[in-house]
């Protein structure tokens, strides 16, 4: 008996020890996983802007996007 107490004692110790491990690469994971997430937004808030200020260009550059039907009357 005492030597099956002392098989699963080292066992749970065992056990103890890998989740740890596990906590601790888990953790590094959510922070390396976090910081990606935040480099996307970033990014995808850039080419939001971009996207944003070229269509703004553009309809102010381009006289022939106001009403060209108009312009063809007889």
């Amino acid at each position: 008996m005492e030597r099956l107490n002392s098989k699963l004692y080292l066992q749970n110790c065992y056990i103890i020890q890998e989740n740890e491990r596990l906590r601790k690469k888990a953790q590094l994971l959510n922070q390396e996983n976090q910081a990606l997430l935040s480099e996307l937004k970033q990014k995808l808030s850039k080419t939001q802007k971009a996207n944003q200020n070229s269509m703004a260009e553009l309809s102010l550059s381009s006289p022939s996007s106001q009403s060209p039907s108009t312009s063809s009357k007889p």
